[in-house]
């Protein structure tokens, strides 16, 4: 029997007395636009999920606020020197923990550095921490998890078992643990370290959402029709089982940025001389009293991006899921 795709990834087939329509997923929904009927768009082909998804976001104010500030994030950590002339190295201990001054907004840090310059700069560090953590987390923990949900069987209980051993590991204490015997000065350690104990929460949203889409009639349909499971995992399931994925990563991002500076500030992340707002949260520590600005600048640049990401996450989340409709 000819197996038969259209544009929205279902599967039908022709013969047995006719054309047999498939649902395209239950993740679709409909919407109302002007020259088609409701849940259509103006060619009378309905909405996907993403089409809707992108219609409520571009409406919702606390995703474009949260995307403006990460877009500038973003766009300063690639070229620091749009904003800051400086050099975030440059020190002058003569002007030690001094507060603001012309061409200084932020003032000096204990060593005399600008901390305006010092904290532009650790946005680049940030942000690449941020998401190259969050991409090693998203492909480990959806590979093995859409594995697990799809193929079930003893692979799903072995996996299961990994899981729970990672989930029992405190991330803080596992951090003072592994990363104090790295000597690298180098972001790779602290990625991989957040890689290895950040993928598991990826492995059961993406179990989850693969073992819900393979119930539904379309894989059905396409494996009847002799899809192999290469084919169905990559052209029906996952399509329409990644959302919850994308969901969750955006926001963990913003908690691994956290957690970097968690880290650097505790002595086992980054070290000197990377600029980091960890490692300049923790130098400034001893001086809250006698120099705030010290402190206070690279804490509340720390606060914003993870509260953005945050934010973007939640609007994410609730563009994707039809049940917060």
């Amino acid at each position: 029997m000819p197996e038969q795709y259209d544009s929205e990834g279902a599967v039908s087939s022709a013969g047995m007395g006719g054309a047999m329509d498939l649902a395209v997923t239950e993740a679709q929904t409909l919407e109302r636009t002007p020259g088609g009927p409701e849940g259509t768009g103006p060619a009378g082909k309905p909405r996907s999920l993403w089409s809707d998804a992108w219609r409520d976001l571009r409406r919702n104010p606390v995703f474009i606020v949260s995307a403006l500030v990460i877009l500038f994030l973003v766009v300063i950590s690639l070229w620091p020197s749009l904003i800051a002339s400086g050099n975030p190295l440059k020190c002058d201990l003569a002007k030690a923990q001094e507060g603001s001054q012309p061409g200084h907004p932020f003032g000096y840090d204990g060593q005399g550095c600008d901390v305006y310059t010092r904290t532009v700069y650790g946005t680049r560090i940030s942000i690449s921490v941020g998401v190259l953590a969050t991409l090693g987390v998203a492909l480990l923990g959806s590979a093995l998890g859409g594995l697990a949900g799809y193929f079930g069987g003893g692979w799903d209980s072995l996996m299961s078992r990994i899981t729970d051993i990672f989930f029992a590991i405190p991330v803080v204490l596992g951090g003072l643990v592994l990363l104090s015997v790295v000597t690298s000065n180098t972001i790779w350690p602290v990625i991989g370290f957040i890689v290895l104990l950040g993928w598991t929460q990826v492995y059961r949203i993406a179990r989850g959402s693969v073992i819900t889409a393979k119930q539904n009639d379309y894989v059905h349909a396409a494996r009847a029709l002799g899809a192999s499971d290469s084919r169905i995992l990559l052209r029906h399931i996952t399509p329409n089982a990644v959302a919850p994925v994308i969901v969750v990563s955006t926001i963990a991002l913003g908690t691994y940025i956290a957690l970097e500076a968690t880290l650097s500030y505790l002595g086992v992340g980054l070290k000197p001389p990377t600029v980091s707002w960890g490692i300049d949260i923790s130098a400034a520590s001893p001086y809250i009293r006698n120099a705030p600005h010290m402190l206070l600048w690279p804490a509340g640049a720390l606060a914003v991006t993870v509260l953005a990401f945050i934010m973007l996450g939640d609007a994410v989340r609730d563009a994707l899921d039809p049940k917060l409709r």
